[in-house]
Formats: C-alpha cells, sequence, structure tokens
C-alpha cells in the first residue's frame, strides 16, 4: 500500500489523526519511531529551522520540494506538505503538484491568501476570491497523477472577511473536488461546532494545533466530538528545541563544558544507533568482497 493510499485509509479511521509537523530527516524519523501514522511537513518550520526566517512567503517551491524528497527518502510515513498558496496562479499549482507528488507527498495542503503569505495566525492577510481559488483547487485535482493524492483546501478568510465568508468558501472548496478543508483560526468552540456541523460530516475537517496560536481547543481529545479529523501540530518540535538550544549555548559560554547537561543530551554513539548506523554497516558488509 503506498503512502497516499495509508493516508486515505487513516481518514476512513474513526479515530482523529494526529500530525506532528517536522522540517527535515531527523525530525520525521522521530515521529516515525514514535508511531505516529502520518507527519505535516510545514512551510513554516522549513522557513524556521532552515533559513531562520519568519514565515511569509519567503521560501520557494523547489525549497519546499527538495525538503520533501529528503523526508521521503527517509521514511514511508504519509506526509501531508503545505504548499502555501500553489506559488502562483491555477498554472504554477498544476506544476507545483506534479513536482511535490513526484518528491513523495501524500497530501498537499494549499490555502486561499494573496501571495506572497504570510503564517495563518498573524496579522494582516488578504485573501484572493473564492473564485480563483476555485479554479486552483481545479487544476490541482486535474494535475495529480495519483488519484489517491489527498488534496486539502485551505481558507484564512474567516480573519479577513469573517466566519460566515470562510464557511462558505468551505463549502465552495469542497464543491470544487477538494478532499479535506482547512478553515484556519477559529475564535471559538461555537465557530468549530458551526463549521464540524455544516462539513464534517460530509469530508475530513483539519485543525491547528500551534503554540501560540489561541486554538480554541487545548488537545486533539477534543476534536472528534466536534467533527474534526486532522490534527496538525506544525511547530511543536521547534517550539520545544528552541529554548533547550538557547539554554545549552548560555551554558557553553558561561561553564565551556556540556558535561553538566549529560542528563539533557544524548551523545554521538546514541544517535548514530537512532539514525540506522549499525544497519547501514552491515549492509556495507554485504557488498564486500575479499581482494
Amino acid at each position: 500500500m503506498s503512502h497516499a493510499q495509508q493516508l486515505r485509509q487513516l481518514l476512513a479511521d474513526d479515530q482523529v489523526l494526529q500530525a506532528p509537523g517536522v522540517y527535515d530527516g531527523l525530525s520525521a524519523l522521530l515521529v516515525e519511531q514514535q508511531n505516529f501514522s502520518a507527519a505535516f511537513l510545514s512551510g513554516a518550520c522549513i522557513a524556521f529551522s532552515r533559513f531562520g526566517r519568519p514565515d511569509m512567503g519567503l521560501i520557494s517551491a523547489s525549497e519546499v520540494c527538495d525538503t520533501v524528497a529528503v523526508i521521503r527518502e527517509r521514511t514511508e510515513l504519509p506526509l501531508i506538505v503545505d504548499m502555501d498558496t500553489g506559488f502562483g496562479n491555477a498554472l504554477n499549482v498544476q506544476r507545483t503538484v506534479r513536482t511535490f507528488e513526484r518528491a513523495g507527498a501524500s497530501a498537499l495542503q494549499m490555502e486561499d491568501q494573496v501571495m506572497p503569505k504570510r503564517c495563518g495566525h498573524m496579522a494582516g492577510k488578504q485573501v484572493i476570491s473564492s473564485a480563483e481559488m476555485v479554479g486552483k483547487i481545479k487544476s490541482a485535482v486535474d494535475a495529480r497523477a495519483n488519484p489517491d493524492t489527498v488534496i486539502i483546501a485551505r481558507t484564512d478568510a474567516l480573519g479577513v472577511n469573517g466566519f460566515d465568508d470562510a464557511l462558505e468558501r468551505a463549502q465552495q472548496y469542497q464543491e470544487a473536488g477538494a478532499d479535506a478543508l482547512f478553515i484556519e483560526a477559529p475564535n471559538s468552540i461555537e465557530q468549530m461546532q458551526k463549521i464540524g456541523k455544516a462539513l464534517g460530516q460530509q469530508i475530513p475537517l483539519v485543525h491547528n494545533l500551534v503554540e501560540g496560536g489561541n486554538s480554541p481547543v487545548p488537545s486533539s481529545n477534543e476534536l472528534a466530538d466536534l467533527h474534526y479529523k486532522i490534527a496538525l501540530y506544525p511547530a511543536a518540535l521547534l517550539h520545544a528545541f528552541i529554548p533547550q538550544a538557547q539554554s545549552l549555548l548560555a551554558h557553553i559560554q558561561q561553564q565551556g563544558q556540556t558535561q553538566n547537561w549529560s542528563g539533557k543530551m544524548v551523545d554521538l554513539s546514541y544517535i548514530n544507533e537512532l539514525v540506522g548506523a549499525p544497519e547501514l554497516l552491515a549492509k556495507g558488509k554485504h557488498y564486500q568482497h575479499d581482494s
């Protein structure tokens, strides 16, 4: 079964699908080893981790595609890929879908922001017309080579035009052929209940559980009752890493050593085992020959 088929099967199950955010091969491997069923490649986390830049549309399609390929080479875990606005108009969207799909995406999430976009929880967003987004969704559906590849349509209209427009857009995006819907940044449980009641019985719904994003619900445990299907944790790993890294760097600066951090760190042998060095060395012996 392909990774896209696995994702389709997971979306047909009753349980909420937890998808932690990843940004490179190691983070994806850790998610897989923790026995999560899927991962989410966030454009924001590529910007944060690889370039040290904010999520403001600064990352190119080729840079995201390269990251997808790196992760796919390391794991067969179903991978939901954030493709921002599709990186252009409907024709650009088709090329993005084809290249991301070849690189190993299981699902492609596209939003209706004006390009260049910005983080869904930042002020100052703008959205394109619903008609333009409908055309982009149709182009994405037409472009995919694998019918199992999931197309997720995200609308950021709630924070721009209000709740009613966001709900109406989501309904239009479903009619255009989207396989899942993502209304970004609802303000309250009541709004999520209305979204779930209107759409959740018909199509999988996505929700962002981002630290500092003011989600009305604190955990994925509440999403099933609201008729949501996918819980994204887009930046949780990075949000945990940054304070630890800052603390360790301050310790090195002051103490000149890391021994006192031994209980908080792993060592080189652990990392080599974690990433599969023993297995690769054993495999290498198979190809050795006596001279």
